[in-house]
C-alpha cells in the first residue's frame, strides 16, 4: 500500500543499496535502531511494512524474496493484461510480469551495493528520508484532523473511485453521482467506471489516515536548509524523473526533419487525429501522476481529493509541459518524436481549431518566460493543488500546501528574474495563465463531448475516458 506518511523524499531511496544504515549525522544509534527507523517508509514496490533496504530498494520481505527468486534464469513471467497492472499490497502476487518491472524500475538490482560503501551523498539521501518520515510521524501524533475538513476517517480501497460520490449528494445502488468539477453533471453505472480503476493508479490503495499538520516544524530545524530549498530540491527531482531531459528535446529542435512524417500527420482524419493525441497526452499523463505522488504532502491528501485534483489538473499540467517541448523559433511542438506546427493539429471543427490554437497561445505564454526546470517543477505543483477547485474535501489541507509551493516559486523567481515591466513579476503572469487553464480544459471536455457524438464508436486510452469521463454521451449533459 501506499503508506499515509508516503512523501517525496522517499523516492532519494530508490537506488540504495542494502545494509544496516547508519543513523543521520550527529548521532551514534546502532545500527538495529537504525532499521526500525528506516521501516518507517513502506515498501516502494507494494507499499507493504518495509524490513530494510534490499538489492537497493526499500522494501518489504515478500518483494525482496519475490525479487530474488525472479532472479532464476528459468523464470520466463507472462503479463495476462496490458502490462498495466497495479502492484500494491492487495494485488502484488496476481501479476508476476508487472511486479517485476516495477522492482526493476525502481533500481532493484543483485548489484546493489551495501549501505557502507555508498557515497555520502547517497547516505545522506537515506538520512533524509528517515528524518522526513519520523517528523512526519510526530506530526500525526500531535496533531488532530480538523474536523470541518474531514467529517470521517474511512478506509479506501483500490476501487474507491468507484463507490465514493464526489458531490453532496449520494447516490443509489445502481448510479455514482459525480458533480463535474468543470460545472457538469453526470451519472455513470458503476458498469461504466469499472474499466479502468485511476485510483489504484496513483492513491494510497489501503488507508486513509488525514491530519491536519502537512510538514513538521521539527523536520524544518533538522533538515538541511530552509524548509523552500528542501521542497524546491524534491520538486525539481520529482520534474526530472518524470520528463524527457531537456537536452534530448533540443536535440530534436537542431534536427533536420522528416516532411513525410509532418505530411502524413497534416493528413490525418479527425479521427485518427483525435487517438492519436489521446494516446500522446495519456503517455504525458501518466508522468504527471508520477510527479504529483512525489510532490511533498500530496498522498497525504484524502484519496477523493487526490483524485480530483489530477482530474481537473492533469490536462493542465499537460500544457505547462509542453511548453518545453515548443521551439519558439519554429512555432513548433515535439510530437513524440517529431516536431509539429501548430496547423497539423487542426481539423474542419472550428471548435476544435480554437482549443488547438488555444493550447499553443498558453503554451507558447510559458516558454516565453524562459523558466528554469526547477521553475517549471514548481508552477505544476502550484497549479495542481490550486485550492479553488470544486468538489474538494481538504481545502484547508490543499491551501497549506499550496502556500507551500506558492513560497517556494517565489523564492526562486525573484532570485532568478527582473520583472517584466513596470511592477509586473513573472510569477503574476504565470499566475494570470491559471484561469486560462480552466477555460481551455472546459474547451477540451466541450470538443471531446462533441466529438464523442458524432464518433460513438471511437474507443479511446482507459486512463482517458476515466480522467475525462467519456465512457457514455451522457456523461457531459
Amino acid at each position: 500500500m501506499w503508506s499515509s506518511v508516503t512523501s517525496k523524499l522517499e523516492a532519494h531511496a530508490n537506488n540504495l543499496g542494502q545494509s544496516n544504515v547508519q543513523s543521520p549525522a550527529g548521532q551514534n544509534n546502532s545500527s538495529g535502531s537504525i532499521k526500525a527507523q528506516i521501516e518507517i517508509i513502506p515498501c516502494k514496490v507494494c507499499g507493504d511494512k518495509s524490513s530494510g533496504v534490499h538489492y537497493g530498494v526499500i522494501t518489504c520481505e515478500g518483494c525482496k524474496g519475490f525479487f530474488r527468486r525472479s532472479q532464476s534464469s528459468v523464470v520466463n513471467y507472462q503479463c495476462p493484461r496490458n502490462k498495466q497492472c497495479v502492484v500494491d499490497r492487495v494485488n502484488r502476487n496476481r501479476c508476476q510480469y508487472c511486479r517485476l518491472q516495477k522492482c526493476l524500475k525502481l533500481g532493484m538490482s543483485r548489484d546493489a551495493v551495501k549501505f557502507g560503501r555508498m557515497s555520502k551523498k547517497q547516505r545522506e539521501k537515506v538520512e533524509d528520508e528517515v528524518r522526513f518520515h519520523r517528523a512526519q510521524m510526530r506530526a500525526q501524533s500531535d496533531a488532530a484532523p480538523d474536523s470541518s475538513v474531514y467529517d470521517t476517517q474511512t478506509p479506501s480501497s483500490s476501487d474507491q473511485l468507484h463507490h465514493n460520490s464526489y458531490n453532496s449528494g449520494g447516490y443509489s445502488n445502481n448510479e455514482v453521482g459525480y458533480g463535474s468539477p468543470y460545472g457538469y453533471s453526470a451519472s455513470v453505472t458503476p458498469q461504466q467506471t469499472m474499466q479502468y480503476d485511476i485510483s489504484a493508479d496513483y492513491v494510497d490503495s489501503t488507508t486513509y489516515e488525514p491530519r491536519s499538520t502537512i510538514i513538521d516544524p521539527e523536520f524544518i530545524s533538522h533538515a538541511d536548509g530552509d524548509i523552500n530549498d528542501v521542497l524546491i530540491k524534491t520538486l525539481a527531482e520529482a520534474h526530472a524523473n518524470t520528463n524527457t531531459k531537456l537536452e534530448a528535446v533540443h536535440d530534436m529542435f537542431r534536427k533536420q526533419q522528416d516532411i513525410s512524417r509532418i505530411l502524413y500527420y497534416k493528413n490525418l482524419g479527425q479521427e485518427e487525429l483525435w487517438l492519436d493525441c489521446a494516446e500522446k497526452l495519456t503517455q504525458m499523463i501518466q508522468n504527471i501522476i508520477e510527479f504529483a505522488k512525489l510532490i511533498p504532502g500530496f498522498m497525504r491528501l484524502s484519496q477523493d481529493d487526490q483524485i480530483l485534483l489530477l482530474k481537473t489538473g492533469s490536462f493542465e499540467l499537460a500544457i505547462v509541459r509542453m511548453s518545453r517541448l515548443l521551439d519558439l523559433s519554429q512555432n513548433a511542438v515535439l510530437y513524440g518524436d517529431v516536431m509539429l506546427p501548430q496547423e497539423a493539429f487542426y481539423t474542419s471543427d472550428s471548435e476544435e481549431m480554437r482549443l488547438v490554437s488555444r493550447i499553443f497561445q498558453t503554451a507558447k505564454s510559458i516558454a516565453e518566460l524562459k523558466l528554469t526546470e526547477t521553475e517549471l517543477a514548481l508552477y505544476q505543483s502550484l497549479v495542481l493543488l490550486w485550492p479553488e477547485r470544486n468538489g474538494v474535501r481538504g481545502n484547508t489541507e490543499i491551501q497549506r500546501l499550496f502556500n507551500l509551493s506558492m513560497n517556494a516559486i517565489r523564492q526562486e523567481l525573484e532570485t532568478n528574474h527582473a520583472p517584466l515591466k513596470g511592477d509586473v513579476t513573472v510569477l503574476d503572469t504565470l499566475l494570470n495563465n491559471i484561469p486560462n487553464f480552466r477555460d481551455i480544459s472546459i474547451l477540451h471536455m466541450e470538443s471531446l463531448s462533441k466529438f464523442k457524438q458524432t464518433h460513438p464508436t471511437v474507443v479511446f486510452p482507459a486512463l482517458y475516458k476515466e480522467l475525462f469521463s467519456i465512457d457514455s454521451q451522457q456523461d457531459l449533459t
